[in-house]
């Protein structure tokens, strides 16, 4: 009979033991999920934390800033094949209480617990480790780290694509977002689309003299949740995603909008080239 405890067997596959990581994660995670990096401050007080946290366990990091914030690589090992621990800081914001990370049971709650301080905070501890062991490690590990994951601004570069410039690369790289704790093979693309609507103003007593762009631009949102290519699937996915996830419009009580504009985030599949969307 196995002595292993039931985590470690379900990813020995050859039974052997497999130690538990010694730089508790789960502590490192809590404590990431404290700081509100849904901001550049909180993302810098963050990011501050867990380069000191690598410090302290001999681990060496560097960091460039891109649009004044850090982006961090530490590195692991000597040899042939690099593998690539890729990871982001910051998360979509919340309210206060997100950021208080609660245990329930065996589970995590709060703000980035998911998406991805928790991975992050895996990774790190993987780093960590690493550097502990007695000989020297015969591949290079790159633990890489970026602050604009989940930014929506327009840039000319985000941070991941500044780091393979210069040269933060890897022969195999491991992403830390959401998978269920399956092995994603694929990502969706991202296609953000902005439509603006025209209608024609009317006072607010007498909608029916003019055209309310706000309802138009609805009409128009819903016909592009028909087009062809947002009914197609493919072996890994149902269906693209379509979210409208913006909308401006109209600016007084009292009077038929005459403009509106709407944001929307398209995630199309991997085999839908976005030429033709």
């Amino acid at each position: 009979m196995s002595t292993l405890h039931p985590a470690q067997l379900e990813v020995s596959l050859d039974g052997s033991p497999i130690p538990f990581s010694r730089a508790d994660e789960l502590r490192l995670a809590q404590k990431m999920m404290s700081f509100d990096s849904s901001h550049d401050d909180g993302i810098k007080a963050c990011t501050e934390y867990l380069l000191g946290w690598l410090e302290a366990r001999d681990v060496e990091s560097s960091s460039f800033e891109l649009d004044g914030l850090p982006v961090v690589q530490a590195t692991i090992g000597e040899g042939p094949v690099t593998v690539v621990l890729h990871s982001h800081i910051d998360v979509v914001p919340g309210s206060d209480g997100q950021f208080i990370p609660h245990l329930d049971r065996e589970f995590l709650h709060g703000r980035g617990a998911y998406d991805m301080k928790g991975a992050t905070a895996v990774m790190f501890a993987v780093m960590a480790d690493l550097a502990a062991l007695p000989e020297p490690l015969p591949i290079k590990v790159r633990l890489i780290m970026v602050p604009d994951e989940e930014s929506d601004e327009e840039k000319e570069i985000h941070a991941t694509e500044a780091a393979v410039e210069r040269g933060w690369v890897g022969d195999f790289v491991v992403c830390g977002e959401p998978t269920d704790f399956h092995v994603g093979v694929q990502a969706k693309g991202v296609l953000d689309v902005r439509l603006d609507v025209e209608g024609r103003s009317a006072h607010g007593a007498t909608p029916w003299l003019g055209v309310n762009a706000i309802v138009r631009a609805m009409d128009v949102f819903d016909l592009l949740t028909t087009l062809p290519f947002a009914q197609e699937s493919s072996a890994f996915y149902d269906r693209p995603s379509i979210n409208l996830a913006r909308i401006v419009g109209g600016d007084r009580m009292n009077r038929v909008p005459e403009h509106c504009s709407v944001e929307v985030d398209i995630r199309y599949l991997p085999e839908q080239p976005v030429d033709r969307l």
